[in-house]
């Protein structure tokens, strides 16, 4: 299990909008709460992670992925899809 794994999924969220630049006043709009919460989320996922700062949080993100770091295989195109059978030239 990787330690990503253990997040919970405003902790995730949360996460995502510190890689995307804002900051806790703004991700507590965006959530509706309050910036206190916020930081709430942000010392459990430090904790979780092995972080200590939100830069370090942020090249976590950026480092598995970016926006998709959190995203189930099974939502990929490809996973989606069956592959096509491949045919004989000729």
């Amino acid at each position: 299990m990787q330690p990503c794994d253990r997040l919970t999924p405003k902790e995730i969220r949360v996460a995502t909008l510190v890689w995307e630049g804002l900051t806790n006043r703004e991700i507590a709009t965006a959530l509706g709460t309050t910036e206190q919460v916020v930081k709430n989320y942000l010392r459990g996922t430090f904790d979780k992670l092995g972080v200590w700062s939100r830069l370090e949080l942020a090249l976590y993100v950026a480092n598995h992925g970016g926006s998709q770091w959190k995203e189930p295989l099974a939502t990929t195109p490809a996973a989606e899809s069956p592959a096509e059978p491949l045919q004989a030239a000729g």
